[in-house]
């Protein structure tokens, strides 16, 4: 983000120093009171020592739902890859423990990643993730944010789980068609793999999906009034925009790929605006909005 926004996030209470300090921001009449949430990813249980242990995630997520249970966003969403192995128990069941430990208050959100339903994909490990997690895509709302949860690894290797695929296509297809009509003003999407990093017409790779269904796709979203979409897979930040819609890719929590440490994402809605910050797991500020 520039230094303007930034300046922005301040503006909005977010990470500033004297909201910090205690600053109460005045009432403002007739007009809905700002929230934040917090979006995870990549906790990814195994990955800093290729699955002979997991010392270093733990550590990592337990300190970053700890921090959640500080601030109390309206909810976090968690967009995939929950763990490195595929179908591995122990690694599923040290994700639920520390999950567990968030405020029951506070609705968290988890979504399929490629290490959770696609190594490889096929409609098996999609029932494996269903058994273990629940719903692989879904819809939610919150504090006026229609969320729309995506298995974006069905969109990656259509091919192979073709039923599933199809299935959820169909699904998303219907819900973009009616989040509008229903009077939703603001319509996010979660999901694992971004659509595009930086730019809409870049290259397919690993870290994108397929241009193929990805310019169909990112149409109907915005025709649907889709603003925002996050992701993560790419244990980096980055971020690019078609028209008014806003690509958002996320670090992780877990283990690193580039110059950003592991962290957390804290999204601030204002009204009609959104503002979010990627903050390291030793820089979460002391409080986001004023209470």
């Amino acid at each position: 983000m520039k230094l303007r926004d930034f300046a922005r996030v301040a503006l909005l209470a977010l990470v500033a120093t004297a909201i910090e300090a205690g600053c109460r921001s005045a009432p403002r009449a007739n007009v809905p009171e700002p929230f934040f949430f917090i979006q995870m990813s990549d906790p990814q249980f195994g990955m800093f020592t290729a699955n002979k242990d997991f010392a270093q995630e733990t550590v990592n997520f337990e300190r970053a739902i700890a921090a959640a249970n500080r601030l109390h966003p309206a909810f976090v969403v968690i967009t995939g890859d929950l763990t490195n192995a595929q179908g591995d128990a122990a690694q599923i069941a040290e994700y639920h423990r520390i999950s567990r430990k968030l405020d029951p208050g506070i609705p968290l959100y988890s979504i399929p990643g490629n290490h959770d339903v696609g190594l490889p994909l096929s409609s098996e490990s999609v029932r494996a993730y269903r058994q273990a997690y629940g719903r692989d895509y879904y819809t939610f709302e919150n504090h006026g944010v229609f969320g729309i949860v995506i298995n974006s690894t069905l969109f990656k290797e259509p091919a192979l789980a073709p039923a599933e695929a199809a299935a959820q296509e169909d699904w998303l297809r219907s819900t973009l068609a009616s989040a509008r009509g229903a009077g939703h003003q603001r319509i996010m999407v979660f999901q694992h793999h971004s659509w595009f990093l930086t730019d809409a017409s870049e290259p397919d790779q690993y870290f994108n999906l397929p241009s193929v269904k990805r310019r169909e796709m990112l149409e109907l979203m915005k025709s649907a009034g889709v603003s925002h979409v996050f992701a993560g897979h790419y244990h980096r930040t980055a971020f690019g925009r078609d028209g008014p819609l806003e690509m958002v890719t996320t670090g992780p929590v877990g283990k690193p790929l580039g110059a950003d440490s592991s962290g957390i994402r804290i999204v601030v809605v204002d009204g009609g605006t959104v503002t979010h910050r990627y903050v390291a797991l030793d820089s979460i500020p002391v409080r986001v909005l004023p209470r």
